[in-house]
């Protein structure tokens, strides 16, 4: 990557325990403006969690994380995370998106309204700008017929289109994808695959938990393949899938196309 990107997010040395399970050891990455990056490996690998560290919906016991140069966390002199203030907290949830694999859409709410609530009560931004981008978003989507559907009345792939169009309505600098395919069928795979496609196209910053191969390859420009709480191996996105060194990697891959 160009020395003239710059790190959106970097992780340090992160270590996570749920009980006496350690389930994140040391692990260490950053993010460059523009980077698109795949996380791959098998359940329990800990890529979950690395992202709900990574967007803040869990706390790191140990490393530091930083958004755009900015402490999050920080490592006291025992290696303990210790949290910036709640303003720095809330300010660096205004930097990212996240699209959940179960969508997490509000039922009770219309399309339009699930994507609007969020940057009209959390951003307090101009009602008029939020609506004129939601129809833009949902044209984007090819949902400009949903604005006033529920959540239950369209099929999974487009209730994950709202989830990404509900996600970029924030204008997030960069966006989290943990599993977006995995609760659909093929079909509907290939529809959430292509608007991914299309915002790697236009330089979006994401990171992507998936266990789609081809497209990760396709689409990243750097996997990662986490295995047992650590990074195994990472590289540019076609020489993992097509060269990878590390034996556990090889054997990962090769277990998915049996």
């Amino acid at each position: 990557m160009s020395d003239a990107r710059a790190n959106i997010l970097r992780i340090s040395k992160a270590r996570k325990n749920f009980g006496n399970d350690e389930v994140l050891h040391s692990i260490s990455l950053s993010v460059d403006t523009g980077e698109v990056v795949a996380i791959i490996g098998p359940s329990g690998s800990g890529k979950s969690t690395l992202l709900r560290c990574a967007t803040l919906l869990e706390q790191l016991d140990g490393g530091s994380l930083y958004y755009d140069g900015e402490a999050i966390a920080t490592s006291d002199e025992n290696g303990r995370a210790v949290y910036a203030s709640a303003q720095v907290l809330q300010n660096a949830r205004m930097k990212f998106g996240l699209v959940f694999q179960d969508f997490n859409l509000f039922p009770h709410y219309t399309v339009m309204k699930n994507i609007t609530d969020p940057p009209l009560h959390v951003q307090k931004r101009n009602k008029e700008e939020v609506f004129a981008e939601a129809e833009a978003l949902l044209k984007k989507m090819g949902l400009e017929d949903k604005g006033s559907a529920m959540p239950c009345e369209l099929s999974g792939g487009q209730q994950q289109r709202v989830s990404i169009a509900r996600a970029l309505a924030l204008n997030p600098e960069i966006l989290y994808f943990d599993e977006p395919t995995s609760a659909l069928d093929p079909e509907l795979t290939g529809e959430i695959l292509r608007v991914i496609r299309a915002l790697a196209a236009e330089h979006m910053t994401m990171v992507i938990v998936t266990h789609e191969m081809s497209f990760a390859r396709e689409v990243a420009d750097r996997i990662l393949f986490m295995d047992g709480g650590v990074i195994v191996e990472e590289g540019p996105s076609q020489q993992i899938v097509d060269h990878p060194r590390h034996e556990r990697l090889r054997a990962f891959l090769n277990k998915l196309e049996t």
